[in-house]
């Protein structure tokens, strides 16, 4: 199996509560990372911590609307933090573009409200679809209303032919039955639409 060079969080983003960034620090401190938080004026919070390798990760939370908003990058060599912001993405609902760096490869992940999107495989030569989240029940839903529209538009021309019919036995009626087929025309043209 390939070693993970990097995790590189490209572009992350995190709106906390007040209780879920209680969580998330608990979550660092529970996973023996000891975070130090620096609160700014305005109820921001900037929270520092170093992985095994020495690099220093810098997370700023600003705080706005009552929330705590992280929006940033980081690269991570420690696969143990990694996989702790990993959790804090899924956990918090969180949208994240993630590069995990291999040797002769890079994967590349997109969360979107905490779950997996899309993960990419990279290389020189090409880019290769891994994954893709699929909406099946939206894509159920689309087509079960795209077939009750085909209803309606069968039902429409129905009464458009019974009319017309109704219009050649009885010519009398021509003005009344040319307003209700105007009307019927009117509303296939926006069914089919």
């Amino acid at each position: 199996m390939a070693q993970r060079l990097a995790t590189e969080y490209v572009k992350t983003c995190l709106h906390l509560t007040e209780a879920e960034m209680l969580s998330f620090l608990e979550m660092l401190y529970m996973n023996q990372v000891n975070p130090r938080v620096k609160v700014t004026e305005n109820g921001s919070q900037e929270v520092a911590f170093q992985d095994e390798a020495g690099d220093e990760v810098n997370l700023s939370f600003e705080k706005r609307s009552g929330y705590y908003v992280c929006e940033g990058s980081c690269r991570l060599s420690n696969p143990k933090l990694a996989n702790l912001m990993r959790k804090a993405i899924a956990e918090f609902k969180g949208d994240a573009i993630v590069n995990r760096i291999y040797a002769t490869f890079t994967m590349n992940y997109v969360y979107k409200r905490g779950a997996v999107m899309l993960i990419t495989e990279i290389t020189t030569e090409h880019q290769k679809i891994v994954f893709e989240h699929k909406d099946t029940l939206g894509q159920l839903e689309k087509l079960f209303h795209q077939r009750r529209v085909e209803q309606e538009i069968t039902a429409v021309l129905g009464q458009i032919d019974e009319l017309l019919d109704q219009r050649n036995a009885a010519p009398e009626q021509k003005q009344d039955i040319d307003v209700r087929l105007q009307s019927l025309a009117h509303q296939l043209f926006t069914l089919e639409a």
